[in-house]
C-alpha cells in the first residue's frame, strides 16, 4: 500500500509538472513577439523615468550646493574687502613704553635773558623767544629810521652851510647855487632867500631829531616785546576762556554809612564772571 501511495504521489507530481510546463509554453505561444518587445520597451521607459525622477532631486541638491558655495565665497571676499585694516602691533618692552609715554618738557623762555639779549643785540630777544617772524619787522624799522636819519642829516647840513654863506653875503657860494634854481637869487631878494634857507635848515634839523627818536623807539619796542613775549609764554590761551552774565542774589549784610553800620538784607542784581 505504501508503495502504491508513493507511486501515485510521484505520478501526480510528474503530471502537475507536465501541466505547468505545457501552460507556460501555450501562454508563450499565445503572445506575439511585437507585444513582448512593446512590453519590454515600456518596462525600460518606466525604469528610465523612475531613474530620471530619482536623479532630479540629486541634480537639484547638487546645483543648490554649488550655488551656496559660490555665494559663501562671494561673502568671504566682500568681508575681506570691507574689513578694516588692523595695524600690526609689535611687542614693546615695558621700559621703552614708559619712556615713550613720558611727555616732553615744554621749553619756556626766561624773561630776564630775553630782555638782556634784546638790549645787547637788536632782535636778539626775538631770536631767543623763537619768534623769528618778528625779525623782518624790527630790522625793517631800524632800516627805515637809519635811512630817514641819514637823509635828513644830509639835507640839514646842506641848508645849514647855505644859510651860513647867505648870512655872510657870500651869494656866489656853491652851497647856495646848488640848492636854489638858476636865476633865483636875481628874482628874489636876499633877505627872503636867507629866511627860506633858515626855515629849511630848522625843518630838516627837526626831522633829523625825530628820526633819532624813532630809531630809539624801535629799539625800545623790540626790548619790551621780547620781555612781554617771554613773560606771557605760559599764559593760558585755551578755548576755555569765557565770560558769563547771570542774575544773582547779593547778600548785603552790613552797609557802612559814616561811622554807623546798617543791616540791609539781600538784593537782586546781575553777576558777571570771567573764567581763565
Amino acid at each position: 500500500m505504501i508503495r502504491r501511495r508513493r507511486t501515485y504521489i510521484v505520478c501526480i507530481t510528474l503530471l502537475l509538472c507536465l501541466i505547468q510546463t505545457t501552460g507556460i509554453t501555450i501562454s508563450g505561444q499565445g503572445k506575439p513577439r511585437a507585444a513582448t518587445k512593446r512590453l519590454q520597451s515600456e518596462a525600460t521607459d518606466t525604469l528610465r523615468q523612475r531613474i530620471d525622477t530619482l536623479r532630479q532631486p540629486v541634480d537639484t541638491v547638487r546645483h543648490q550646493m554649488v550655488a551656496d558655495s559660490i555665494e559663501a565665497g562671494n561673502r568671504e571676499k566682500v568681508a575681506e574687502m570691507t574689513a578694516p585694516v588692523t595695524p600690526r602691533v609689535e611687542m614693546i618692552p615695558a621700559d621703552s613704553l614708559q619712556q615713550g609715554m613720558t611727555p616732553a618738557k615744554k621749553w619756556m623762555p626766561n624773561p630776564n635773558t630775553a630782555t638782556w639779549l634784546a638790549l645787547v643785540i637788536p632782535g636778539g630777544g626775538q631770536i631767543y623767544n623763537r619768534k623769528y617772524w618778528k625779525l623782518p619787522i624790527i630790522y625793517g624799522g631800524f632800516a627805515g629810521c637809519a635811512y630817514a636819519l641819514t637823509w635828513n642829516g644830509n639835507m640839514y647840513r646842506d641848508y645849514a652851510n647855505a644859510y651860513k654863506d647867505a648870512a655872510n653875503d657870500n651869494w656866489t657860494s656853491s652851497n647856495i647855487i646848488d640848492l636854489l634854481p638858476a636865476g633865483y637869487t636875481d628874482r628874489v631878494s636876499h633877505t627872503q632867500i636867507t629866511d627860506i634857507l633858515r626855515r629849511r635848515k630848522d625843518m630838516y634839523r627837526r626831522y633829523r631829531d625825530m628820526s633819532i627818536f624813532a630809531f630809539i623807539g624801535v629799539y625800545l619796542i623790540s626790548v619790551i616785546d621780547a620781555y612781554v613775549d617771554a613773560e606771557l609764554s605760559n599764559f593760558d590761551i585755551s578755548p576755555d576762556l569765557s565770560m558769563r552774565i547771570e542774575p544773582a542774589v547779593i547778600d548785603n549784610n552790613i552797609l557802612q554809612t559814616g561811622a554807623r553800620h546798617t543791616p540791609t538784607g539781600k538784593s537782586v542784581g546781575m553777576q558777571c564772571s570771567f573764567r581763565f
